[in-house]
């Protein structure tokens, strides 16, 4: 990681502030999606991350915590908090029966799809300005 020694303009400021603001922007679209379908934005995530793990990694919970950037114990919770909501289930690996997937259900699955259908329409509206903002940010428009 390179270090910056000389100082920042206001103009890159105001860049860098831009940005912060469409990318705040778009996460508070879709903290609210997540709390008018019932869950909470964490929980939207979880899905998120269940569903679009890369090939080969497995919905295990420290997968999922590691792909979401928070402790094994909190992955846990929102686990608890989706089986309990009906949108996710626990089942044993077939190949391992030590080890236990995460798996969406068909209501997982529908609430996910739901919100991911917003969150594109979303992007398509908005993700102008936020790739606007980006550019201008690194310097290329």
């Amino acid at each position: 990681m390179t270090v910056r020694t000389s100082q920042l303009t206001i103009r890159e400021f105001r860049e860098l502030a831009e940005f912060r603001y469409q990318i705040r922007r778009f996460l508070r679209f879709s903290e609210d999606q997540a709390h008018a379908n019932g869950i909470e934005p964490q929980q939207h995530q979880l899905l998120l991350a269940i569903k679009g793990l890369p090939d080969g990694a497995k919905p295990t919970i420290g997968e999922l915590a590691s792909r979401m950037l928070i402790r094994h114990h909190s992955a846990v919770e929102l686990v608890n908090r989706l089986t309990d909501h009906g949108a996710v289930e626990r089942v044993v690996a077939e190949a391992d029966h030590r080890e236990v997937l995460v798996r969406l259900t068909k209501k997982g699955e529908a609430l996910l799809h739901s919100l991911s259908v917003a969150h594109h329409e979303e992007l398509r509206a908005k993700g102008p300005e936020l790739m606007k903002s980006l550019g201008e940010v690194l310097g290329g428009a």
